[in-house]
């Protein structure tokens, strides 16, 4: 299998603690080509949708885990979605320029939002400050105060790669707290190069070759968006005849863009009035397009 686009899980058999590697190529292209910002800014979805692959990676759940960053500065919002089968999609929204620095230089005052959406259950949600000198130090605060387990996350991205390492205790262990020290100072010498370059195989013997680590089969990851013209026509119902009928008195049709995959739905008055009186979806995808 190609070392793009995969996430494989190692384990150190020696010691209580687990680790996750993830290289995106394809699919993280195909997520920002739908984004229209800076290429810096793009950069940080890229960080961002390694990081939901790796923590959706970290439990065992069918449906999706969200990441979202607000703020009131520079940048506004940043989502990034992975589902438990390793679908990603992500968006992002700022200024047109955005000077890179710390996660308060860049979003302002705003908190880090994750949520697990389990497709039988209800959403749970974690929240922390949007604080740190980046995603993967925020992240750590997040699991540090609400799982109170020790994670490190080292997060890369440039024009065309992106990548990610995850290291975690794990809970049922009783950990040696000298083999975490050990394992996260060998971790914490990866450069951003190796991140970017070295295969899973490379990285994990330049950084641990003298550790007993097992390496497990690769998954496959890729952008995929949930989006579709069945849900568009559910959320439009919802809004009720009289919100629709003022939308439709402005123009002759009402336009829905997905901001995840740039997919634009349409609808005129004879769909519109379709679907509010059978209550019934309009599924024919004629009026899709990119």
């Amino acid at each position: 299998m190609s070392q793009q686009d995969i996430l494989r899980r190692f384990m150190f058999e020696d010691v209580g603690i687990r680790g996750l590697w993830i290289s995106l190529s394809t699919s993280w292209q195909t997520a920002r080509q739908h984004q229209h910002c800076a290429e810096n800014v793009q950069l940080q979805l890229g960080q961002a949708l390694t990081a939901v692959a790796l923590l959706s990676a970290t439990i065992k759940f069918n449906g999706s885990m969200i990441l979202q960053a607000q703020g009131d500065g520079p940048l506004k919002t940043l989502v990034a979605q992975a589902t438990h089968d390793r679908k990603i999609r992500g968006l992002i929204r700022g200024s047109d320029t955005v000077s890179m620095g710390s996660l308060q230089e860049m979003f302002g005052e705003g908190r880090l939002v994750l949520t697990v959406s389990p497709a039988n259950g209800q959403p749970y949600q974690g929240i922390v400050p949007l604080q740190g000198v980046n995603l993967a130090a925020a992240l750590e605060t997040y699991f540090a105060q609400s799982e109170q387990l020790n994670t490190r996350l080292w997060l890369f991205a440039n024009e065309t790669q992106a990548s990610g390492l995850l290291l975690q205790e794990l809970p049922s262990q009783l950990n040696d707290k000298a083999d975490w020290e050990r394992i996260e100072m060998l971790a914490s010498t990866v450069t951003e190069h190796e991140m970017l370059e070295l295969d899973c195989e490379e990285l994990l013997f330049r950084l641990f070759n003298e550790e007993k680590v097992r390496l497990f089969d690769a998954e496959p990851v890729e952008f995929d968006c949930s989006c579709s013209r069945i849900k568009i026509e559910n959320a439009l119902r919802m809004l009720g005849r009289q919100e629709l009928e003022s939308v439709l008195q402005e123009r002759a049709q009402i336009e829905v863009n997905c901001e995840f995959c740039n997919k634009y739905y349409r609808f005129d008055r004879i769909d519109v009035e379709q679907i509010l009186r059978s209550g019934k979806n309009i599924s024919t995808d004629a009026q899709t397009r990119h």
